[in-house]
């Protein structure tokens, strides 16, 4: 992809949002593998910085640090206005689970993990777009999750990712001819720190339903590469949300319920 600067030596830059860990690191990761800087988004600056170190020192990677949460209206415009100076890859991967019912959560938590999932990805879309679609090229990657395609599992967080996908679905076709792509990437479940982090069991799931980070980046560039709007991860996946759509919405609930840690996540 070529670099969004006037200067048609400098390295393309990809920006990532929740890049110390799990998929946010995977993707920050392998876009320096390929000879991007990078722009990391987060609340934690040192260890976005162990990252930017890390980075630097494997692929000569030069790393902004941005440290901003994304749950407040000064975080996401401090990054939004970043994305305005253009970007080649935005990678909205910021985001977070909570245990525990929608009717005990406490009001602040539910909207705070709104304002991450959705009108984060909204606002940091609409920002980063204007200058992708000037230069004719950038690459939009919108995190979703299969808990957006399939009912059951849990209440807010599913109904976020649901949005992520729609919303992406909905711009590929205001983008179609742009040159600019959009992905809303759907994983199931994968070994990050998402789920500790909520508090969440998930000793139920059986190990064939578990990526690694590694897996699910590489099927989101294969899938980009491919024309795929909708990227689904694994096999075991595919098949799920396939039959997810067959099979009547109620016994979709029930199975959700009994394995997928349907109850006590909002």
């Amino acid at each position: 992809m070529p670099p969004s600067s006037e200067n048609p030596s400098a390295r393309p830059i990809a920006l990532v949002t929740g890049p110390t860990s799990g998929l946010g690191a995977g993707f920050a990761k392998k876009y320096a593998s390929l000879g991007y800087d990078l722009v990391l988004v987060a609340r934690d600056a040192e260890r976005m910085r162990e990252l930017a170190e890390e980075m630097k020192a494997l692929f000569d990677t030069e790393c902004e640090i941005l440290q901003c949460d994304l749950a407040t209206a000064s975080g996401r415009e401090e990054v939004a206005l970043r994305l305005g100076e253009g970007v080649d890859v935005l990678v909205n991967n910021a985001g977070f689970a909570t245990a525990g019912e929608f009717w005990t959560a406490e009001p602040e938590l539910l909207q705070a993990q709104l304002d991450v999932c959705v009108t984060a990805v909204m606002q940091l879309t609409r920002a980063a777009l204007p200058a992708m679609i000037a230069s004719a090229h950038g690459t939009v990657i919108n995190v979703a999750s299969v808990a957006g395609l399939l009912s059951g599992r849990g209440s807010t967080y599913s109904a976020s990712k649901a949005y992520v996908i729609s919303f992406s679905e909905g711009l590929s076709g205001g983008l179609d001819g742009t040159g600019v792509r959009i992905q809303a990437l759907c994983p199931g479940f994968i070994r990050t720190e998402l789920h500790q982090r909520a508090g969440i069991d998930m000793s139920s799931i059986p190990k064939v339903m578990w990526l690694s980070v590694d897996e699910v980046v590489a099927a989101s560039l294969t899938d980009l590469d491919n024309g795929k709007v909708i990227s689904i991860p694994g096999i075991q996946y595919k098949v799920l949300t396939t039959v997810g759509r067959l099979v009547p919405k109620s016994l979709v609930r029930r199975v959700n319920n009994a394995f997928g840690r349907g109850r006590a996540r909002t």
